[in-house]
């Protein structure tokens, strides 16, 4: 592990590392709690460019952000989540850190050390892999470095994940280059993916095509099926694969992974879908769902989808209530999406009770005056729908009446959401769905022009979000439905604040080291004092209110957080820093109520 980056050490005020799991050309990657989500554990992936300076680590931000956009988006059950990205200085050194999900459970690698995988085995996973490279490929997004060792078999339920997408170091290599070109120096080549497992044109050329992740994934098959490692099966004067000699499979199984693994490109499978096409044909896939969370639509199914290409956010359409987001829109004849929509096409939707088909016109007009789309509104009902019932997660609800008091769950939810949504303002509202990071980046820079920190924003968007929905986890994550509403309520909060509502200067009176401030708060709301303090005065802060109502938060200058989030109504201690410190108090109470803040200094 780093010298500077070590156990114990918190980023951000945010993370807190636990240990480093590896490192590679571009950095290390660590295993971080979380310390704004209950200590959830997640990977930090460090970049630190070659390039120094405090410009330098600014433009590597851009370059990140503006090339890594389409990661934030890719929302699928067996992919790592990307949380969000932020620079930090570390002893003079500037880092970036790429924040992802933590996966629990064993790389395939070491899995392959421990037992052999049987032909049967390897279908299975064939046809649990296959589909999420679908997915990505239809993003636009290719892995690049597919092998045992960035597969996962997830611990809670035994499927694979993807990690490591050769996507980031790209994404990494791209940014050391412009910065070493924009430095006078001459960038020096990066090659991805690993030898024996990335087709030729990816080594050698530097060329990527959607079944170059075929060939890599069929490399991947076949170490698995013969504990052999690629250069080993590979014959080195006509690299041609020999494989046959360490296994024995199902001749028309045998001639698939050989397509796949054609030296062209075009002598491959064109894509996931012809594979899968011809894996079925040899051995239909199980009948249990190898992706219970997320059978995707066809996005082609849907007016106006969200389009990655566009820059909005593509939120994954599940088929938890097709028959309600049918009713929503409108639309009653366009079933049939390639991934499990046939199943309605013998149902009459039109059969719905008379009280349902009401409710859902009621709930289509209410979205229509509320300016939300209702592709966005759908998935977050859903999203919430299975986290509260878990068990429902992979089944499509029906227009029977075995399935009417699940519909009638759903739907107290979308009233509920409706009720919440409804406080945020028509500009913030209209734009649900479609926030991105850059909004995220505009909004911090407003903050900081009122020489306020982006930790005392989130104080007060946290406020409000809690107070709409208490049950929920904060999640700042863009790419999920509660994210977007979070930003939203970000956006109301720094309009807030630009108007001058939400915030004050305190200023103390000549020879006077005490200012009493006096205010009410409604539930959701919070206030930020501004006081430019001097370095080893004491402050003395006391605030006076009803009993468990508020949080109080004080940061420094250089966002050094000296309270945070704490139920206490008081605080003492000699200042770091001469500058502007700031005190937020926020309200988790479910009543307005008056308070007294006390700031003294000596």
């Amino acid at each position: 592990m780093s010298q500077l980056i070590y156990p114990g050490l918190v980023l951000r005020n945010h993370y807190a590392i636990v240990r480093e799991l590896g490192h590679g050309g571009f950095g290390r990657t660590y295993l971080a709690k979380d310390q704004h989500r209950f200590d959830e554990l997640c990977v930090l992936k460090e970049f630190s460019p070659q390039v120094q300076g405090s410009f330098a680590l600014k433009k590597s931000q851009e370059l990140f952000e503006r090339e890594a956009e389409i990661l934030y988006k890719l929302k699928h059950p067996q992919i790592p989540r990307f949380r969000e990205l932020f620079r930090e200085t570390i002893d003079n050194k500037g880092y970036l850190f790429f924040v992802q999900d933590y996966v629990e459970g064993f790389n395939y690698r070491s899995l392959l050390n421990q037992q052999s995988f049987t032909e049967a085995e390897v279908m299975q996973l064939l046809f649990q892999i296959l589909p999420i490279l679908d997915y990505i490929h239809s993003y636009g997004v290719i892995h690049r470095d597919i092998s045992p060792d960035n597969m996962i078999q997830r611990q809670s339920d035994g499927l694979p994940m993807l990690i490591d997408f050769g996507g980031v170091k790209l994404i990494q290599a791209k940014v050391e280059s412009e910065l070493a070109v924009q430095g006078g120096q001459n960038p020096s080549p990066t090659r991805l993916g690993k030898v024996g497992y990335a087709p030729d044109e990816q080594m050698r050329l530097g060329m990527v095509y959607p079944n170059s992740d075929l060939y890599a994934l069929a490399a991947t098959m076949l170490v698995l099926l013969t504990r052999k490692e690629p250069q080993q099966l590979i014959d080195p004067q006509t690299l041609n694969w020999n494989w046959r000699k360490y296994t024995k499979l199902n001749p028309k199984f045998g001639e698939i992974l050989d397509k796949m693994l054609a030296y062209r490109h075009g002598d491959r499978f064109s894509s996931v879908q012809d594979v899968l096409s011809a894996l079925s044909a040899i051995n239909p896939p199980p009948q249990t769902p190898i992706n219970p969370t997320q059978p995707i639509l066809n996005q082609s199914l849907f007016p106006q989808p969200f389009s990655p290409q566009a820059g909005k956010n593509s939120h994954i359409k599940t088929p938890l209530l097709v028959f309600v987001f049918i009713l929503i829109l409108g639309v009653f004849g366009w079933l049939g999406g390639r991934y499990g929509l046939n199943n309605y096409a013998n149902q009459d939707l039109n059969q719905l009770a008379k009280t349902e088909e009401k409710r859902q016109e009621a709930l289509r007009e209410q979205l229509r005056l509320l300016g939300i789309d209702s592709n966005f509104f759908v998935e977050l009902v859903d999203e919430e729908f299975y986290h509260r019932y878990p068990e429902q997660r992979g089944r499509t609800l029906t227009d029977k009446s075995s399935d009417s008091i699940w519909r009638e769950n759903w739907n107290k939810i979308a009233d509920e959401f409706l009720q919440h949504l409804a406080q945020l303002s028509d500009q913030s509202r209209i734009k649900l769905g479609n926030y991105s990071i850059n909004d995220l980046d505009h909004l911090k820079a407003q903050v900081n022009q009122l020489q306020l920190s982006s930790q005392s924003l989130y104080d007060l968007a946290d406020a409000k979000f809690f107070d709409l929905f208490p049950e929920q986890s904060r999640n700042v994550d863009l790419g999920f439905p509660m994210g977007q509403v979070w930003q939203a309520i970000t956006n109301d909060v720094v309009n807030n604040l630009e108007a001058g509502t939400a915030w004050e200067r305190v200023e103390f009176a000549s020879k006077k080291t005490q200012k009493t401030l006096k205010y009410r708060l409604k539930p959701g709301e919070g206030k930020i004092y501004i006081a430019h303090l001097n370095k080893n005065q004491v402050l003395q802060v006391r605030l006076k209110s009803p009993q468990s109502s508020t949080l109080l938060s004080i940061y420094t200058q250089k966002a050094q957080s000296l309270l945070e989030d704490s139920p206490k109504n008081r605080w003492s201690g000699r200042l770091p820093d001469s500058g502007d410190y700031q005190v937020v108090v926020v309200s988790k109470s479910s009543r307005p109520f008056d308070y007294e803040l006390t700031l003294e200094t000596r």
